[in-house]
């Protein structure tokens, strides 16, 4: 197998220490890595010295001369007056060249007349003979197939003129089309929606091309990886195998180290005891056990990880939660068609949809950042809103960190009373450790405010979380301990999130937002959901076949996947029904007539969902 990357005795010094020293490793041809760590262990400029964006203090990196490489940046860098064309072939590869030439000639000739069109015809025959001769049509389709998945239409638009999630899509397309062997990927699934993941994982997992990647995407590391290098203490260390594997031999390698370190302590308190005493260091043993005493004193002692887990008692929610009623939002098209729903204590609930679906409206509306044309929101007295948006802002910019987050706590009350932790502790657990804590928000990146500003969410006790996109600015390590929590949270969440495996341990029923403005539900995980769309996918991609003559037993059909799905859901769906149904008992009672009327007119609409629902739930009863 033919070695693509090779790494010796790299090393980087950060800001105030050394972020990594003597890192040696390799990537063979058709490799999948991944590499993770901590924030601040260096991961990305790890990447960056390896695609030569920064130069090593110490070592060297080689890189195969036939190989090439491809690097996505956590940020891409782009000229604004650039099309996306021009940024997406700016590649110097010769096949490239030839390919953009033909994408410019065919629509040359698509904006002129024929008429008028010789001198686009004449290049356009010259253009189709070179990708004859080099047979490149293969490679122009699988451009186009990867141009079109990432929903990049109009190539003619400006760079400057779009969003940051197109941005990225824009560079990640790059390097998927240049003609290179090995992808560096510094974050890619920041800032696609789930289906597009979903996509970039089967690409990536069926490549011949070697892939090195930072991503705190779970199940994207376990489908696409073959090895993962954790960088930690300055060191890398290779684990062979996927994410799963990773965390089996972790947990085998601390068993191992505690035993060890249990071990080394135990003679120590000999050792101790014996150096105390003052031996006469004469005699040459006498002098190799005092140094070896000395050197398991002052050993780099095993620490596991911390394994910080917290609870906040947040504050009881009402018999009324969050009402909606029929509301709807366009803006050019409708994005939100007549949704109503009743949420109850407890409800934890995601919102899957594509970018531009529509997820983020849903939650203004919700939190009353936005009004909605037609319908009414109704919000409990006691429900006390939580919410994390993507663009957080700071009154005071020039208050620490450690100041923003004292202004709601000095103290934290953790796990029900049971545990107290200080400001400071509590910031170290999210990646905000040293003297970053008495620094000015105003130094702080994007990423470092956006994480900022939800731990002081979370220590304000909200009783109804709203989260956009939480997890992009954290490593796996800080995800868990945000995962435990919402896991245990009593209060109702509504979460929209790309990382599947975050929205699997910490929602259980979705809201599908529909390309036609209407909000279905699904119950169940997100991967479950993802595993039904891909099912339907193939259903209407095989050809129909007549159907076979039955047999003369009569058989009773077990449910599909789609209708176990359908069948949990109206579980849930019909005890709702129910239970608002019958609130608007005591609102027909109301003296306030018009109050008594709508309670009334939506008490017969309930029950006429019912009587379908209960019918339905029937038939798939009988076969459950």
């Amino acid at each position: 197998m033919k070695n693509i990357l090779s790494i010796s005795n790299l090393s980087k010094i950060g800001r105030e220490k050394p972020l990594f020293t003597g890192v040696t490793f390799g990537i063979q041809e058709g490799e999948k890595a991944a590499l993770i760590g901590r924030n601040g262990t260096g991961k990305s400029t790890l990447l960056n010295t390896i695609a030569g964006v920064l130069q090593p203090d110490e070592g060297t990196v080689v890189i195969n001369k036939e190989a090439g490489v491809s690097y996505l940046p956590q940020s891409p860098a782009f000229n604004k007056e650039d099309t996306i064309r021009e940024h997406i072939f700016k590649s110097k590869s010769p096949k490239l060249e030839i390919i953009r030439e033909y994408e410019e000639v065919c629509e040359q000739m698509a904006l002129r007349p024929l008429r008028q069109a010789q001198g686009p015809q004449d290049r356009y025959e010259q253009i189709i003979l070179k990708m004859d001769q080099q047979n490149l049509w293969n490679y122009e389709a699988q451009i186009s197939s990867i141009l079109g998945t990432l929903g990049l239409k109009d190539l003619s638009r400006k760079m400057g003129e779009l969003s940051g999630g197109m941005v990225k899509k824009v560079a990640l397309a790059q390097v998927l089309v240049e003609d290179t062997k090995l992808l560096l990927l510094d974050e890619p699934t920041n800032h696609l929606d789930i289906t597009t993941i979903f996509w970039l994982q089967n690409y990536l997992h069926d490549t011949k091309r070697s892939v090195l990647m930072v991503t705190h995407d779970r199940y994207f590391l376990d489908a696409v990886c073959t090895n993962i290098y954790e960088l930690a203490r300055n060191r890398l260390k290779l684990y062979e195998g996927n994410y799963s594997q990773y965390l089996e031999k972790k947990e085998t390698e601390a068993q191992i180290e505690a035993n060890t370190e249990r071990r080394i302590e135990s003679v120590l308190r000999f050792e101790r005891d014996w150096l105390l005493r003052g031996p006469c260091a004469r005699g040459t043993k006498i002098k190799a056990r005092i140094q070896r005493d000395k050197q398991l004193i002052n050993r780099e002692k095993f620490q596991a990880d911390k394994g910080f887990t917290f609870e906040v008692k947040g504050k009881r929610l009402g018999g009324k939660v969050l009402e909606l009623h029929n509301i709807s939002k366009s803006f050019d098209h409708p994005v939100i068609k007549n949704f109503s729903y009743v949420f109850t204590k407890g409800q934890k609930i995601g919102v899957f949809g594509d970018n531009g679906s529509g997820k983020s409206t849903f939650l203004n509306l919700i939190t009353g950042n936005l009004t909605p044309d037609t319908g009414t929101i109704d919000v409990g007295v006691n429900t006390k809103f939580g919410y994390y948006n993507q663009n957080p802002t700071f009154p005071n910019t020039n208050q620490t960190v450690l100041e923003y987050i004292k202004e709601t706590a000095e103290h934290m009350t953790l796990n029900n009373g049971k545990k107290e932790v200080s400001a400071s502790r509590f910031l170290e657990e999210f990646g905000f450790e040293g003297k970053i804590q008495h620094s000015p928000v105003s130094t702080l990146s994007g990423g470092e405010r956006k994480r900022l500003f939800l731990v002081r969410l979370l220590l304000e006790n909200p009783n109804f979380l709203i989260l956009d996109e939480p997890t992009n600015d954290f490593d796996i390590f800080t995800m868990n301990i945000l995962e435990q929590f919402l896991m245990q949270y009593e209060g109702c969440l509504l979460l929209v999130s790309h990382d599947r495996y975050f929205m699997d341990k910490t929602v259980d029923s979705l809201f599908i937002m529909e390309d036609d403005g209407s909000i279905s539900g699904f119950v169940g995980k997100c991967s479950e959901y993802i595993e039904l769309r891909e099912e339907m996918k193939k259903e209407r991609e095989t050809p129909s076949h007549k159907p076979q003559e039955s047999s003369t037993k009569p058989t009773t059909k077990k449910l599909s996947f789609k209708e176990q799905k359908e069948f949990e859901h109206l579980n849930q769906e019909i005890p709702t029904l129910e239970a608002e149904q019958k609130s608007l008992e005591e609102k027909m009672a109301s003296t306030n007539y018009e109050e008594a009327r709508k309670a009334g007119e939506r008490y017969s609409q309930i029950e006429k969902i019912l009587e379908e629902k209960y019918t339905r739930w029937e038939e798939l009863a009988e076969r459950a």
